[in-house]
């Protein structure tokens, strides 16, 4: 829908090996929280998050065995391709006209190259209303 929407990021877990103590508190730091994009009318209508997951799936960096965008919610499982091998992703959730709450779930190898990760964030975003005038 068009509007203001305001998303929050937060992440949920991360378990990387190597990684040093605080660093986990450091990440939910750096993620936007608060941050508002004006989509208008024009894109809303355009916005399809099938076709967007559709794209990113052509373009080789991601295959995806489930794709489920039915009755409102969100179910997607797939593999992606990065420099340290491949990553499983799930996402779940909610998308409705005026809030999307999607949680993403990622397993693979640890950028630091010492074993396994996994890493889970959530995504809330809320239509706040009409877009501010610039």
């Amino acid at each position: 829908e068009a509007g203001s929407w305001k998303t929050d990021i937060k992440v949920l877990k991360a378990v990387i090996p190597g990684m040093p103590a605080g660093m986990e508190a450091q990440m939910q730091k750096a993620m936007p929280q608060g941050m508002e994009v004006c989509l208008t009318p024009e894109q809303a209508a355009k916005e399809d998050i099938a076709a967007e997951m559709s794209k990113s799936s052509q373009a080789g960096d991601c295959t995806f065995s489930k794709r489920d965008f039915s009755g409102g919610k969100l179910d997607v499982a797939g593999k992606c391709k990065t420099p340290q091998g491949e990553m499983d992703i799930t996402m779940t959730g909610t998308v409705e006209a005026k809030k999307t709450d999607i949680t993403m779930n990622m397993k693979g190898k640890a950028p630091t190259g010492t074993g396994d990760m996994e890493m889970s964030m959530q995504m809330v975003s809320t239509n706040v209303g009409a877009c501010k005038p610039s």
